[in-house]
């Protein structure tokens, strides 16, 4: 009889501030009850590994570089998906959870990073977006939709978030 795999797998296409928190509190927690878990960034969801405040010396089209300009760089920057107000929603909520003890986003990225979570980003939207290697953090894998779907197929859970 094969052993039961207690995999885990979230595609991460949202590059909101609530959704991404909600991914890395699913992925950190199904990573300490043992699983392999792997997160799959795509479009949007790169922008939570986007590097802060870094420029590409990369040249880049047009298009790409408009991309690179109206896309939030990194997880500080993110937005929350409702009642956002212009930033200050996602402030309003980053001061609350500071106040009940929860981690930070930057916090739980670090701590995917020690409980050997797989974050890859998406080659795919990379390339559609410009979005060079060198603008995303260090410590992550690149890979495409077979990669992803690889490891799917040896999950018990996937979610799209």
């Amino acid at each position: 009889m094969d052993e039961e795999k207690n995999n885990t797998t979230l595609v991460v296409f949202s590059g909101d501030l609530d959704k991404a928190i909600a991914s890395f509190i699913i992925a950190t927690g199904a990573a300490a009850m043992g699983g392999k878990v792997t997160m799959f960034f795509t479009f949007w969801g790169l922008n939570i590994l986007r590097k802060e405040n870094y420029t590409s010396s990369k040249k880049k089209n047009f298009m790409e570089k408009m991309f690179g300009m109206m896309m939030p760089k990194g997880p500080d920057k993110l937005g929350i998906s409702k009642m956002n107000m212009g930033g200050m929603g996602s402030k309003m909520m980053k001061k609350v959870m500071r106040k009940k003890n929860i981690s930070t986003l930057p916090e739980l990225m670090e701590m995917a990073k020690e409980l050997d979570v797989n974050m890859v980003a998406c080659t795919m939207s990379m390339d559609v977006l410009g979005i060079g290697k060198d603008e995303l953090i260090d410590g992550i894998d690149y890979g495409g939709v077979a990669a992803y779907l690889g490891d799917a197929y040896e999950a018990k859970v996937n979610l799209f978030i």
